[in-house]
């Protein structure tokens, strides 16, 4: 868990404690960082520091691994999670802005359109 008043992406744990946390061996973190799949931040001396959000993705790296994939395959399906997420983003400020652009169109036509008052006249059948 992140210290307390940390932001997900913050690095606060060292390797040995990223590790365990995410129940995998310290060279399988350094692996996972060659191959791609991790990226965490660096101190000014070079060492490796991780976030909440980097021990999350260690855990669904041993998910999709335990499932059988090789890290290849882990590497594409979480991208094209990533992806997903991006494009879930993307349609829910499109959606929003929709919306707003329709309230803006409705109240619009609040403001031009007048009432008018007055009753119907019965429908007679013209003479011939």
């Amino acid at each position: 868990m992140a210290a307390l008043g940390s932001a997900p992406d913050r690095g606060v744990y060292v390797i040995s404690v990223a590790a365990e946390l995410a129940g995998v061996h310290p060279q399988t973190l350094r692996i996972y960082e060659r191959r791609g799949l991790l990226d965490p931040a660096r101190t000014g001396g070079g060492s490796r520091r991780y976030s909440q959000r980097d021990i999350d993705r260690l855990r669904r790296i041993h998910e999709l691994t335990e499932a059988g994939l090789n890290l290849a395959g882990v590497k594409a399906v979480m991208e094209l999670e990533d992806e997903v997420v991006r494009l879930r983003r993307q349609l829910n400020d499109v959606i929003a802005d929709a919306r707003d652009a329709v309230e803006r169109v409705h109240r619009q036509y609040r403001r031009e359109l007048v009432p008018i008052k007055q009753t119907p006249a019965p429908y007679t059948k013209p003479r011939r």
